[in-house]
């Protein structure tokens, strides 16, 4: 995707798209190219399906992902409804004859993207990098036996996902307060073709698969646990309780929603009881600590 000379270093809004492999440091060096053409392959196709052209977006490669900003000139409902569904039938068809089936997480984001000549940047880039690293993501897959989640930022849940449209399901999304590097954001968590996240299923979390600092494109050479969990951790600091979780413009999602600071131990409360060991150590809403 080209643009003017004239708007260099400007920003404009796009939907950013983030996409990264489950477990991508257990792929060796032969099995990593078949994954990343799988990826390519995916979305591709899903893109074809969709009516929307590729050559429109800016595409960026991450190893084990794909970085997207999608012009407004394409409506995103196209993206949030009929792309994710392709993508999701695209992704079952790779599947059905492997023998360890790929997982991918998508995060989107609508902001400010600044394009260059090494790239984009800009804050929303940012935030959609960092929602789709975010642990919920990966334990979510594990919980629910799942191959693809979706994460959308606060903004854009409550913008355009709960205004429902196409192929687009608003009560199939379930809030999670994360803490992230640039502060505390909700995400909308979704499984295409399931029912609304359950998060008091989810296992504790683990190591990072990336490692420290990890935005998604890092590797986790350990395997996975006995059970299959890869965990994963964005921050330091525990996890908190279930109750109302305020988005990343003050929203206030209500009942059902939960708070995942990254980092200590895992606990879930809901109704004011615990389904995980309780973290024991610095409290949710005590200072942060300054690094």
């Amino acid at each position: 995707m080209e643009h003017d000379a004239s708007d260099a270093g400007e920003a404009r809004y796009e939907l950013v798209i983030s996409v990264d492999a489950r477990r991508s440091g257990q792929y060796g060096d032969a099995e990593k190219p078949r994954m990343r053409e799988r990826i390519y392959r995916i979305l591709d196709t899903a893109f074809a399906q969709a009516g929307v052209d590729r050559r429109a977006l800016y595409t960026g490669d991450r190893g084990d992902g794909v970085l997207m900003a999608v012009p407004g000139r394409i409506a995103v409902t196209r993206l949030l409804g009929l792309w994710m569904v392709e993508v999701h039938e695209s992704l079952r068809e790779e599947n059905s004859s492997l023998r360890v089936p790929l997982g991918l997480r998508i995060a989107m984001h609508v902001g400010p993207v600044r394009h260059d000549a090494n790239g984009i940047n800009g804050r929303a880039v940012d935030l959609a990098c960092r929602l789709a690293d975010a642990d919920v993501g990966r334990r979510l897959l594990d919980a629910e036996g799942a191959d693809l989640v979706l994460v959308v930022s606060g903004s854009l849940y409550h913008d355009v996902v709960s205004a429902g449209g196409k192929f687009i399901q608003p009560e199939r999304f379930a809030p999670a307060e994360l803490d992230l590097k640039e502060g505390e954001f909700t995400g909308w968590f979704h499984l295409p073709g399931r029912a609304r996240p359950d998060f008091s299923r989810l296992a504790p979390q683990g190591p990072a698969e990336g490692g420290e600092g990890s935005e998604g494109t890092g590797d986790d050479p350990r395997p996975a646990d006995a059970e299959g969990h890869d965990g994963g951790q964005l921050d330091d600091g525990p996890l908190g309780h279930g109750g109302p979780a305020a988005d990343d413009e003050g929203h206030d999602d209500g009942p059902g929603s939960a708070r995942y600071v990254a980092g200590g131990d895992l606990s879930v409360n809901r109704d004011n009881v615990y389904h995980q060991p309780v973290h024991i150590g610095r409290a949710v809403n005590s200072p942060r600590r300054k690094d």
